[in-house]
């Protein structure tokens, strides 16, 4: 890789600083967030070569992320390095170090085989609230210059960034994580609360099925048909289970396109009638919103589906100039909106935590007529087009 020139001095390197620091700031991945950092230091102080070292709490290395070296050198360079030298003593120490010439000092442990010769050398820690998390290496000026205090102070501001985008990604996957096993219990305590106990009450309609063979046939063949019927009971609720684990179909759409793929799923699924109705003067909405309100739609109508007995559905979207209504109705038996059981282990609460996550209102009406499901948002009149969505 050719080496990448240094920045020129005074307000261009502060706004290298800044678009580095914006570049890393936005990141959710924390293998995508450590990539980028090491490649946006590298020109930062034009170093020919860079590398991000992450520890443990033993403030052992247990990744090693370099840029400026190639694939194929890298595997032959082997094993990443274990914190000797230069590398152990910034993380023993935990302050930064510029060392002009590595062949010169008496500290260096050595380059493995077919490792880059380096020369000039910048270490400096990267932490968060004082724990450490790990430290940049830079090596190697491409003007061939000695790194200065400057550069140090620059990779020191940059390190501080760098702490908190590593911290923000480590807790945001941390929380997906929390959320996958939420939802695994949600998902096994629903199968148990309705797919499996419908399944195991089949069962047990047909254990004394032989011994009634001869004596009651009849009998016999009226269990039968009821055990049919319930069994495509549940291939039905087992589909509309299927469907509501689909996040694709949700992801990355406009609201009324969303609403479209949801609807037609739902029809297919179901094998209840569905009709979606939207209003062309409805505003565009966010990318959250968007995704807030199919998901708010996705869980109104798996309940529908799976619990309400309705054989007509309904999703409204309409609104004026400050807010976008939509209501999801159902012809089905209704309940008590104080028991969230109806709409599964936590149907209701997931319902009204998107809804809050936008900053809308959401109502849930259920009478002997059936159900209404209404959520109302009011329009962000400081959305900017970037933000904004397709219809």
């Amino acid at each position: 890789m050719n080496a990448i020139e240094p920045r020129a001095a005074g307000g261009q390197v502060y706004d290298a600083l800044d678009a580095a620091t914006r570049a890393i700031a936005g990141l959710a991945s924390v293998d995508e967030v450590l990539q980028v950092i090491v490649d946006r230091v590298r020109p930062l102080v034009g170093a020919r070569y860079a590398a991000l070292g992450i520890v443990d709490d033993h403030r052992v290395i247990v990744r090693f992320i370099t840029s400026g070296i190639d694939e194929l050198t890298r595997a032959r360079i082997g094993p990443p390095p274990s914190g000797h030298g230069f590398l152990g003593l910034i993380i023993r120490e935990n302050r930064s170090l510029r060392i002009p010439d590595i062949a010169a000092d008496v500290r260096r442990y050595g380059f493995p085989p077919n490792h880059p010769l380096m020369h000039g050398f910048l270490g400096v820690p990267v932490a968060v609230q004082g724990r450490s998390l790990g430290n940049l290496y830079l090596t190697d000026k491409a003007d061939g210059q000695e790194f200065s205090s400057d550069d140090q102070a620059l990779v020191e501001i940059f390190a501080r960034h760098a702490g908190i985008a590593i911290e923000n990604a480590r807790l945001h996957e941390q929380v997906q994580r929390l959320a996958i096993i939420d939802e695994r219990e949600r998902i096994s305590q629903d199968l148990h609360d309705g797919i499996i106990q419908g399944l195991y009450a089949v069962g047990l309609s047909l254990e004394d099925v032989p011994e009634l063979l001869e004596e009651n046939p009849q009998e016999v063949a009226l269990r039968v048909e009821r055990a049919i019927e319930n069994l495509n009971l549940a291939i039905i609720d087992i589909r509309n289970f299927v469907y509501g684990l689909r996040p694709e179909l949700l992801s990355g759409t406009s609201l009324v396109a969303g609403l479209a793929a949801i609807t037609t799923e739902f029809r297919h699924n179901s094998m209840i009638d569905i009709e979606l109705q939207t209003d062309e003067a409805v505003a565009k909405t966010s990318q959250g919103a968007t995704a807030a309100l199919l998901g708010i739609v996705n869980e109104a109508l798996s309940n529908v589906a799976r619990h309400s007995g309705a054989s007509r559905a309904l999703v409204l979207v309409s609104g004026d100039r400050s807010h976008l209504r939509l209501t999801v109705t159902d012809n089905g038996t209704g309940f008590e909106t104080s028991d969230g059981d109806r709409f599964g282990h936590q149907g209701m609460s997931n319902m009204r935590a998107r809804a809050a996550s936008i900053h809308a209102t959401i109502e849930i009406d259920s009478g002997s007529e059936g159900t209404i499901v209404s959520v109302v948002l009011p329009y962000d009149p400081t959305m900017d087009a970037s933000e904004n969505e397709d219809r």
